[in-house]
């Protein structure tokens, strides 16, 4: 599966290189080259490249020429019922490959850490630090004169090194998320028994089942099948759908079903398709920049003007200084002198280090994928980046009936039958049941469940019954088999003409089958309401059809009406006999109603707590599904979605409403039944459009993918969903459960919260740093923070900070907030309130300290300048590491609640700490720092402790929340500065 952009680079390449592997296919066909005695000796007699070559061009002459499909099933030694044998798997991997493409490598770590030289301001630290050691060398001698300069350098390694290691860790990370996203399950036979496997495990020779959604996994040959269509326009670039069958039999990797069902013998895999070839061409990797990453960029880009300027400034006002105090004039220059304008200079760029932000995109880098690493086991599959962002906005959910409200786990429970309702306890038909159904009506019921379907019955390797298809078809053939246990027998009876597939819009599965007594017989079934109306007779209480009166039709209503009310999905069966005709069309009127279906799918535990969370979190849940309004009805009410002021209507009633009456009716709408995809897509942009809703939307079936796209987040389902829903999809719920959608909501919010957190935390320190320094140089001609103390400020606060608040988990009390606004500024008034508070804290301090610290610590000799120096540094640091701490929470006074309990964050606090200690005491000679007495290690600590009393009276201040009725779509991103007067 890959994204569009992905997508449209796969065509380009296909049609630069499809007339060389045409010519290349036409060579070999030309040479008639010998088959490899390889592959003979493995009991092969075609090549696997002749083999790969006819499928890709699309030879039906070189097909024919060996002998059409049954020939080329034989050369590779495969029955095409029974399949591969298991034994057989290792020795077709060998000869003709692997279903796996060929990657491109991984960056080496080493391009990482080049990435990050490639910065231009620290290549340009790194420069002064190296005339920094020369001139250093020049006038004060070695070793002396080299500290400064390697200070400075050790200092660009480690940020460096950090980056870099940080960079590496994602990129591999997304890359196992990506494999993750290809690795479909297909449905194989194998040794007569039909199986589950993954996409990377197929062999040539594998009997491959495909239906409507499905991605065809390899190339490969039509072997039979029923109306099955393929969309190649992700290799061909063509919108028009393909029709396969004996006369077009080629399917190829990649495609994807659109209509019918169908079986392939797979003829070529990974390297050898057309797809694998291609695919050479194209890597897609984890790169994708959010639009919360953009908006970001821009605010540092902002920020780092504005760091500029103040560098910009220090620079000349430290230089004016300089020349203004200079012995001598202008015109006599020592090296000291020169010294002196570059730390001026060094000074300057690394006040600009600090000032440009790249921690922000960082955070969001780091929260993202830490993000979908959790979710990945939470059973969610987070396929694009966005997506995590934007479900922690999300104000609205529709969210699917089947699978995901309910278990999926259906059992026939009830059934109307010749005019009388009967209940099936635990699957279970007792003699009285059975001698109450007459023995016509029994056989047209187990013809019409056998006969029309797309499942299958077989025996697995354990000798037990297993059957593949979906959880209704399932439930029904259950119930089948307790009348009649061969179903193969049955199949065998009758030949099948015709099948159309069950679709959505149709809400209805037809066949054609040719009787063994001669004539034919068209089978239906679906939604009960609809198949009810194509019925005019009934299977009466003798079993031979009778007309369908009108006050029968009510009754049947109302039986339907009752099972709905059960919480039972219903489904009606109906059969036609037609005469022998050469036109093959499946009548749509005229059937003969054989019985109704009452399924019980239970709903899933947990889902009634999941959606009160939703609800108490602001986010508005809605039902859509197909099932008839009274089963909806009944299910919604025990899942606490349909409220007494809820509205619960059908698609039908709803596509009729104006645009005006739309919007009156959404808001209260919890419920909608009996609807098609359409509807469902209509509903998601009412609810973007006119409401300004973010919205999530669930989705399985091919025809849900406009809805999906459609929505600001797309929740396709993995194990009912569709290879076509889930390209569309931004996540994939691999578990269908409601449960995790709430989850994901849950990790979106905890993303953008965490977000916030980091950013209040290095705009403190970037305001405190910029000003600190600036006025300090301005009053006093000389920086109080030197490069390698600010280069370590910036390594906390950008790398180790974002790796700290960047990956908090969740906790349950952001469920207990609204969704963010559509329209709400990223920077809140809440945090503006914490960044100017602590600011204005720090900056009295460090004022304080700068200009009265010598007087008020009494401090006295000829290194009182340099312990003055080094407890402003000491100071700061721990302001910053305390402020780290009162980033947890920017609204909740106890900012220590799980803080024990995180362990990243109290690895990089206690590291932080520990650091910051052995600098100080046994890195003076490069940090430009002296060893702190206990008194003044006390004093910084103190004074940086204070900054969590100056959080509290902050919180205690009242700050209006903004409006959270308007929401944000991933694909616009975020407002994040405030405009004019309104900080909001």
């Amino acid at each position: 599966m890959l994204s569009l952009q992905s997508e449209e680079k796969i065509r380009l390449a296909l049609y630069v290189q499809k007339a060389a592997l045409h010519f290349i296919d036409a060579s070999r066909a030309a040479d008639k080259c010998q088959i490899p005695e390889e592959v003979v000796q493995a009991g092969f007699s075609i090549d696997p490249d002749e083999l790969a070559s006819i499928v890709r061009s699309h030879d039906l002459k070189r097909l024919e020429s060996h002998g059409g499909l049954e020939e080329l099933a034989r050369k590779l030694s495969v029955s095409l019922e029974k399949g591969v044998c298991p034994r057989e798997i290792s020795n077709r991997r060998r000869i003709y490959g692997l279903n796996k493409f060929v990657e491109k490598p991984s960056r080496p770590f080493l391009m990482f850490v080049w990435d990050t030289l490639r910065d231009l301001t620290l290549i340009i630290l790194m420069v002064c630090a190296v005339i920094s050691v020369g001139v250093g060398i020049a006038t004060e001698g070695w070793p002396k004169g080299t500290y400064d300069g390697l200070g400075i350098i050790l200092c660009v390694f480690l940020v460096v090194l950090v980056t870099a290691i940080s960079d590496y860790k994602q990129s591999l990370q997304f890359r196992d998320l990506d494999k993750e996203k290809r690795n479909i399950q297909v449905h194989v036979t194998r040794n007569r028994n039909r199986e589950r496997v993954s996409i990377y495990d197929m062999v040539v020779g594998d009997i491959v089942h495909l239906s409507i959604g499905d991605q065809v996994p390899a190339d490969g040959l039509f072997i039979s099948g029923y109306r099955l269509s393929i969309d190649e326009s992700s290799l061909s670039g063509e919108c028009e759908t393909v029709n396969i069958d004996k006369g077009r039999p080629f399917l190829l990797a990649g495609t994807k079903v659109q209509d019918g069902s169908g079986k392939m013998l797979v003829t070529s895999v990974g390297m050898r398709t057309e797809w694998g070839r291609l695919m050479v061409t194209v890597s897609e990797g984890g790169n994708e920049e959010t639009p919360l990453q953009a908006k970001l960029n821009g605010v540092a880009t902002i920020i780092g003007k504005i760091g500029l300027a103040f560098a910009v400034l220090t620079f000349l006002v430290l230089t004016a200084r300089f020349l203004a105090a200079k012995h001598g004039g202008i015109t006599k220059w020592t090296m000291d002198d020169a010294l002196s304008l570059l730390n001026f200079f060094v000074t300057a760029v690394t006040i600009l280090v600090v000032a440009v932000p790249e921690g922000l995109p960082l955070a969001v880098t780091l929260s993202l994928a830490f993000a979908m690493k959790k979710l990945m086991n939470s059973r969610a599959l987070v396929r694009h980046l966005s997506a995590c962002e934007t479900m922690g906005s999300a104000s609205c959910i529709c969210t699917d009936k089947t699978g995901t409200l309910t278990t999926n786990h259906m059992v026939v429970t009830h059934i109307w039958i010749c005019g009388e309702a009967k209940t099936v306890e635990c699957n279970r038909l007792g003699n009285a049941l059975k001698s109450s159904i007459p023995e016509k009506a029994a056989k047209a019921l187990v013809l019409g469940i056998f006969l029309n379907t797309s499942s299958e019955v077989v025996k697995g390797r354990d000798g037990k019954t297993e059957i593949f298809g979906s959880p209704t078809e399932t439930a029904l053939l259950e119930f089948g088999l307790l009348f009649q246990k061969d179903f193969d027998a049955v199949k065998r009876e009758c030949k099948t003409i015709k099948v159309e597939p069950f679709n959505s819009v149709k809400k209805s599965m037809l066949a054609l089958v040719a009787l063994p007594s001669g004539g034919l017989r068209a089978f239906v079934k679906g939604a009960a309401e609809i198949i009810l109306g194509m019925c005019d007779k009934i299977v009466g209480k003798d079993g031979e059809s009778v007309s369908l009166s009108v006050e029968q039709r009510k009754d049947i209503a109302n039986v339907i009406d009752g099972f709905g009310c059960k919480a039972l999905r219903t489904l009606c069966l109906a059969f036609k006999d037609i005469e022998n005709s050469s036109d093959d069309s499946i009548p749509d009127s005229g059937y003969t109603l054989i019985a109704v279906v009452g399924i019980k799918d239970p709903v899933r535990p947990g889902v009634k707590e999941a959606v009160q969370t939703c609800l108490a979190a602001g986010i508005t849940v809605r039902m859509v599904t197909g099932d008839n309004i009274s089963t909806a009805k009944a299910i919604a009410k025990e899942c606490g979605i349909l409220t007494d002021d809820g509205i619960a209507m059908e698609g039908p009633d709803f596509r009729g409403k104006s645009t005006r009456e739309m919007k009156l009716l959404i808001p209260k709408l919890q419920v909608m039944a009996r609807s098609l995809p359409l509807d469902k897509h209509k509903l998601v942009t009412m609810l973007r459009k006119e409401l300004k809703e973010v919205v999530a939307v669930t989705g399985d079936g091919t025809n849900d993918a406009p809805a999906l796209h459609e929505a600001d987040i797309g929740l396709a389902m993995g194990i009912a969903g569709t290879e076509v829903a889930k390209e569309r999809a931004d996540v994939v719920i691999m578990d269908d459960n409601f449960k995790t959608i709430v989850n994901v909501a849950k990790w979106g919010r905890s993303v953008y919260i965490n977000i916030q957190k980091f950013v209040q935390f290095q705009l403190t320190v970037n305001v405190v740093a910029l000003i600190t320094n600036f006025v300090s140089a301005c009053v006093s001609g000389s920086a109080p923070l030197t490069a390698v103390q600010l280069l370590w400020v910036n390594m906390i606060m950008d790398s180790l900070g974002a790796l700290a608040l960047a990956t908090e988990p969740p906790h349950d009390g952001l469920m207990k907030r609204p969704p963010v606004g559509r329209n709400a500024h990223f920077i809140t008034r809440v945090m503006w309130r914490n960044i100017i508070g602590q600011s204005l804290y720090q900056l009295a301090v460090l004022g304080i300290l700068s200009f009265e610290g010598k007087r008020l610590l009494k401090l006295n000799g000829a290194d009182s300048a340099s312990i003055l120096n080094t407890l402003l540094f000491n100071t700061f640091v721990f302001c910053q590491i305390f402020n780290e701490i009162n980033s947890r929470d920017m609204e909740k006074i106890n900012i220590f609640r799980g803080m024990f309990s995180s362990r990243i964050f109290m690895i990089i606090l206690v590291s932080t700490v520990v650091l910051q200690i052995v600098i100080v005491e046994f890195f003076g000679t490069f940090a430009d720092t002296v060893p702190l007495s206990l008194e003044l290690w006390g004093i910084s600590i103190l004074l940086g402790a204070v900054s969590l009393l100056v959080a509290v009276i902050l919180k205690c201040i009242p700050i209006s929340t903004p409006n959270y009725t308007e929401n944000v779509k991933h694909h616009d991103g975020y407002e994040l500065l405030p405009s004019g007067p309104d900080l909001a």
